[in-house]
């Protein structure tokens, strides 16, 4: 059963699930999923046909096969995730809860070739944020520019990994990473299943909207909250301004009037 101690383990970490998470999805103890990753029990057929369901491969593939094997994660690949069946390292604490890894501006092109590298993500800073919840994996990025103003350049975006893509819906704030933009973020309208792409919008109609093909994307961490140093800039139109001049105007009076 060696293979399928190093199958559950690379399954779950690839997936972004906790141990106790993964227990939970298959109702089982979480002491159960350690001893099964670890070698030191069996799974019962019941479990390991509830592991096969649940990460969408067969029961002989889990049994057999090395899934870690780059060769096997291309045979083994969901269609959900542009043909690709993703590795996620992941970090986690004393309590072995998940942190929130941060990939800073200046190492995004090394995210481009690290992001399955559990040493490279085990080099970058990282926290936690208990405001988010215990469900999902979430990795925060620094972004650059202005096209999604009004979150300015130099903010941190904590994103929820997506492992399905065609899950996202039109109009969700995204990091994507890919090979040709690298790290990005942007609002997605989801082409997966018309053209096989992904429309990229900027908040700042500045820049204009692209597409890019689905098998160029590496990663997408939907946008979950941010992290920044300016706060941003309040609308201030000239009616607005004006109407904010006239209410001093009368506040103004209304003290004379008191005298």
């Amino acid at each position: 059963m060696g293979m399928v101690t190093s199958n559950i383990r690379h399954l779950r970490k690839n997936a972004g699930y906790t141990q106790a998470q993964l227990a939970d999805k298959l109702d089982i103890k979480r002491s159960l999923v350690g001893a099964y990753e670890e070698g030191r029990a069996e799974p019962k057929l019941t479990t390991l046909v509830n592991i096969a369901r649940l990460f969408d491969i067969t029961l002989d593939d889990l049994i057999t096969k090395d899934l870690s094997d780059p060769t096997v994660q291309k045979q083994s690949a969901s269609s959900n995730s542009g043909g690709k069946l993703r590795v996620l390292a992941i970090t986690v604490d004393e309590q072995q809860r998940e942190n929130i890894e941060l990939v800073p501006y200046k190492a995004s092109a090394g995210y481009l070739n690290g992001y399955a590298d559990s040493e490279f993500i085990e080099e970058l800073p990282r926290f936690q944020l208990p405001m988010l919840g215990a469900g999902g994996t979430y990795r925060a990025f620094e972004i650059s520019g202005d096209s999604m103003l009004p979150i300015a350049s130099g903010a941190v975006i904590v994103g929820r990994f997506v492992e399905d893509w065609s899950s996202v819906k039109d109009g969700t704030p995204c990091i994507i990473v890919s090979q040709k933009e690298g790290v990005v973020f942007k609002r997605v309208f989801n082409k997966i299943k018309d053209a096989s792409v992904l429309r990229l919008h900027s908040d700042n109609p500045v820049y204009s909207p692209y597409e890019i093909g689905v098998e160029d994307v590496i990663e997408i961490w939907e946008a979950k909250s941010y992290i920044s140093s300016s706060f941003p800039i309040a609308d201030l139109s000239l009616d607005k301004l004006s109407s904010i001049v006239l209410d001093l105007q009368k506040e103004v009076q209304k003290l004379k009037k008191a005298e």
